[in-house]
């Protein structure tokens, strides 16, 4: 079934919506929902937006969920021009949907794209596309606690050629995932490598792009944490300065109160980490954006002066380090009370248990 779209404002895309014949009935969709994990159920549509050289941003529409079609030579599979973002929506307890300060994942997007010579897309559209998935998939935004419906907005070339330039033609799409509580038995300090044999980026890099290649290369340095029976792996960046994890910022906490994050820019700029940060700050802490070496933090944790040390992210919002371990050493790690205390904050500004005196929350079924 095809409706056309009603919404021609000014600034915003014309939708043409097919809705899934196929779709789950609620009776499916609730037994997915009891327990969804984490990206491994999907919504019942898609949003798909195609962008060419000649025509710029057009035939937006939202769709049911499925396979792409592409050609074998199409770009992204050869030269790997491909940026996402993560976010999530939340259901509040009057059934209202919210999602969190995605004008910075919009902003976020566009550098992303930027730096990996794609086109930009216009921050109002990457909204609009947020309100266009939820607008028919609503009912796949769980209720339960810490459940969320994680909105993964990615885009990638898709012109088929074999050469090295930017591609001509491409597609962007939101796809949804309902997901569970990321720490099912409550959050537990997480055991981190340290990897000494590989980099995740370089100055001048895609460090601070969110592209797929970053994630690829964490890879192998991640399963050889898990050969070393540690969760997750942390880089360090040329110069032995702390990077970030595979997939989240870190944070220092000083015995002053005094939070510092590494800043680079090979790293990514969290959003999450960004607004633990300002909420922080709100608090009376000083913030610290600067480069860390890895023995400023051995030593500071063996002096005292380092007392907490956290990462955090989308998914995890805050996860306490446990020990930090690497070839030659295993460091305990000081466990503080900030950093859960801050992802409660957090948390309670998400789901609507606490005011949202800041503006970061969008209602997304409105």
């Amino acid at each position: 079934m095809t409706d056309p779209a009603s919404n021609t404002e000014p600034g915003r895309l014309a939708f043409q919506v097919t809705k899934n014949l196929a779709a789950a009935s609620p009776a499916e969709r609730e037994e997915k929902l009891t327990d969804p994990g984490f990206g491994t159920v999907f919504t019942d549509h898609m949003v798909d937006i195609c962008w060419s050289e000649k025509g710029g941003w057009h035939r937006p529409r939202v769709q049911p969920y499925g396979p792409i079609s592409l050609d074998p030579a199409s770009a992204v599979l050869h030269y790997a021009q491909e940026v996402f973002e993560g976010m999530k929506a939340y259901r509040h307890a009057d059934g209202g949907i919210y999602t969190f300060r995605p004008e910075q994942n919009a902003r976020r997007f566009n550098r992303s794209a930027r730096r990996l010579s794609m086109p930009e897309l216009p921050e109002e559209y990457f909204l609009q596309a947020l309100h266009e998935l939820i607008a028919v998939d609503a009912d796949w935004v769980p209720g339960g606690a810490e459940q969320t419906l994680y909105l993964r907005p990615f885009m990638f070339a898709k012109e088929a050629f074999l050469g090295v330039r930017p591609a001509k033609k491409y597609g962007f799409y939101v796809i949804g995932s309902p997901a569970g509580s990321y720490f099912s038995g409550g959050v537990t300090p997480v055991s981190i490598w340290l990897s000494e044999n590989y980099a995740r980026a370089a100055e001048g890099g895609t460090g601070a792009a969110k592209t797929g290649g970053n994630y690829a290369a964490s890879l192998l340095p991640q399963a050889e944490a898990a050969e070393q029976g540690c969760d997750q792996v942390v880089f360090l960046d040329q110069h032995g300065n702390v990077e970030e994890l595979g997939g989240m910022n870190i944070v220092f906490v000083k015995k002053d109160g005094t939070l510092v994050t590494p800043a680079s820019e090979t790293i990514l700029d969290g959003i999450t980490r960004n607004s633990l940060l300002e909420l922080a700050a709100d608090r009376g802490h000083g913030i610290e954006r600067r480069p860390v070496s890895l023995q400023e933090w051995r030593d500071g944790v063996a002096s005292g002066d380092i007392v907490e040390v956290f990462a955090c992210g989308t998914a995890a919002v805050v996860t306490p380090i446990g020990t930090l371990t690497a070839a030659g050493f295993t460091d305990e790690q000081p466990q503080g009370s900030l950093g859960l205390s801050l992802r409660e904050e957090l948390t309670d500004i998400q789901y609507g248990r606490r005011e949202d005196t800041r503006g970061w929350l969008r209602r997304l079924d409105a």
